[in-house]
């Protein structure tokens, strides 16, 4: 009795079911997306900063150079908050949020300075309450495990 070979699929990797993330809700995407943009804008600000203290000549270099590192400092939490939300998970909500609380005395800052800087007030403004609304939005919170009895992640 002659064997035929039987055709052989290839067996599909075997991956941790932790290194695949699971489908985010857009909501959650554009909150992720929202606060990433904040924090390059942070950054953005912060080396533009320093890099007028350094080559140009502001009238206290050692304040633009202290209020750059300070600003790139900064731009951490939202960065590792967004990488955080678009990996799904959960501690990232908070700085996120924090985030957000952050930005609207800067925002209203912004305004009362007047002029063009409204324009960025109002953006600033939009975007933080936007991510805010995002972040606490039913969805967001069941894809980032958070509620009564949830598991900590």
């Amino acid at each position: 009795m002659s064997k035929k070979p039987t055709p052989r699929t290839p067996a599909a990797p075997v991956t941790d079911a932790a290194e695949q993330p699971a489908t985010l809700p857009g909501r959650l995407t554009g909150a992720a997306a929202l606060t990433a943009l904040e924090g390059l804008a942070l950054a953005g600000l912060g080396l533009y900063m320093l890099f007028v203290g350094i080559v140009g000549h502001p009238d206290s270099p050692q304040q633009a150079e202290t209020g750059g590192i300070t600003l790139l400092g900064l731009a951490a939490l939202p960065l590792i908050a967004a990488r955080g939300l678009r990996l799904g998970r959960r501690w990232s909500r908070g700085p996120a949020l924090i985030t957000q609380l952050m930005a609207l005395p800067v925002a209203w800052t912004l305004w009362n300075t007047g002029g063009a800087m409204r324009i960025a007030a109002v953006a600033l403004a939009l975007a933080a309450v936007g991510v805010a609304a995002l972040l606490v939005n039913p969805t967001a919170t069941v894809a980032l495990g958070i509620g009564p009895g949830d598991q900590a992640r």
